[in-house]
């Protein structure tokens, strides 16, 4: 996720306002829908939680910000539904050790609730490094990170005046955690302390998971593969709701040859793990991510001007995912 100005994209009905380059378009017919930003965020918050969650084990604790389902044996599921990102970390245990993968918004203390969750040494590997999943990495002593110059930079943090937004009331649903306010929220800096590439094992004990370097969403995208359970986090590569690939430093090109690679591992697969809205997912929705993706590209998709330089394209047929992009001809370069 990026900044932008006014907060009113939600990944389910995305509003933007961000400020980019000339445009021009591909001819295709647009519709322009601009919703009031509060009374959509009011339906979000109505709407929630999603329905998937009612079949899902959820666990009892302490903390309201997050709530944990137990989506498979040794597989918590954190997720923050009550801010607009709907993040969703993931804390997967072996016999021995265990990996956060992605560590939030920074909004909550994730490292208090997954030292609550395990007594295990917890290593932490993100999806990707954009500000809505590293928020917590400042709190752990092992982070990984893939060998990329774009994890190198993001190490750094955001100053306030970047992600303010995200602690709005225009962006919650509720009050936030005690001391986080929106005058002081920040993205912390933290380090990594191992660059790994594709390929890399994590070896926790009687679980071992794989890492696909997927380049196309950011630069160091990566999906986290388990083979033996038939497990396979996607990060924001895949989730269900508008799919965000409108930011400078997403590559289209590689954005296909990563699906392509993912649906490889299909046959495989008993769930897709995303880092938004829902924690379990069918894996054959990435055939039709595929066969979505070029239907854009090929100006077959439903064009709606969301303002400022900011379009989703809907597939015909398709409620389960879209595209938010930039209104620019496609396909566009990355910027950055």
């Amino acid at each position: 996720m990026q900044k932008f100005d006014l907060l009113a994209t939600f990944r389910f009905q995305p509003i933007i306002k961000l400020v980019l380059f000339c445009t021009t378009m591909l001819t295709t017919t647009v519709q322009s829908e601009t919703p009031n930003p509060a009374q959509s965020m009011a339906e979000f918050c109505k709407d929630l939680p999603r329905p998937e969650y009612a079949k899902l084990n959820r666990l009892k604790h302490d903390d309201d910000w997050f709530e944990l389902y137990l989506v498979a044996p040794g597989v918590t599921a954190i997720y923050e539904p009550h801010q607009w990102q709907e993040v969703i970390s993931y804390l997967i245990e072996g016999e021995k050790k265990a990996l956060l993968f992605d560590t939030g918004n920074g909004l909550g203390n994730i490292a208090a609730v997954v030292k609550k969750i395990t007594d295990k040494p917890i290593s932490v590997l993100n999806s990707h490094t954009h500000y809505d999943h590293v928020g917590g990495n400042y709190a752990f002593d092992n982070v990984f990170g893939m060998d990329t110059d774009f994890a190198r930079q993001r190490q750094s943090g955001h100053a306030n005046r970047d992600i303010a937004i995200e602690a709005s009331q225009e962006a919650l649903c509720r009050p936030l955690p005690e001391g986080v306010t929106k005058n002081n929220h920040v993205g912390r800096p933290f380090k990594i302390t191992q660059f790994i590439k594709d390929g890399f094992i994590f070896d926790l004990g009687n679980r071992k998971l794989e890492v696909i370097h997927i380049p196309g969403h950011t630069p160091d995208a990566v999906a986290l593969i388990d083979r033996d359970a038939g497990l396979m986090w996607t990060g924001d590569s895949y989730y269900s709701g508008p799919i965000w690939l409108f930011a400078p430093e997403t590559d289209l090109e590689a954005y296909a040859e990563s699906l392509a690679r993912l649906i490889k591992e299909v046959p495989n697969l008993k769930a897709l793990l995303p880092a938004h809205n829902t924690p379990w997912v069918s894996p054959e929705v990435l055939r039709r991510v595929k066969r979505g993706f070029h239907t854009m590209l090929t100006g077959g998709a439903k064009l709606i001007s969301k303002g400022e330089g900011m379009v989703e394209y809907k597939i015909p047929g398709e409620k389960q995912f879209s595209f938010l992009m930039r209104d620019e001809k496609l396909p566009y370069k990355k910027l950055k």
